[in-house]
C-alpha cells in the first residue's frame, strides 16, 4: 500500500510539473509573439499576432496608411 501511495505521489509531482514548464513555454511564446507585434506597430499587429487566419491569407500586408 505505502509502495503505491509513494508512486502516485511521484506521478503528480511529475504531472504538476510537466504542466508548469508546458505553461511557462507558451508564456513565453505569447509573449514574445506581443512584443514583436508592438514593435511592428498597430496596422501589422494583427498579421504578427495571427499568422495564419483567413483575414492575412485575404489581405496582403501593406505598409504605410490604409484608407
Amino acid at each position: 500500500m505505502k509502495k503505491c501511495t509513494l508512486g502516485l505521489i511521484g506521478l503528480m509531482v511529475i504531472g504538476v510539473a510537466a504542466t508548469t514548464v508546458a505553461c511557462k513555454v507558451r508564456q513565453k511564446k505569447s509573449m514574445r509573439r506581443l512584443s514583436q507585434a508592438a514593435e511592428e506597430g498597430y496596422e501589422t499587429a494583427h498579421d504578427i499576432i495571427y499568422p495564419n487566419t483567413a483575414r492575412s491569407k485575404r489581405n496582403k500586408l501593406r505598409y504605410g496608411p490604409v484608407y
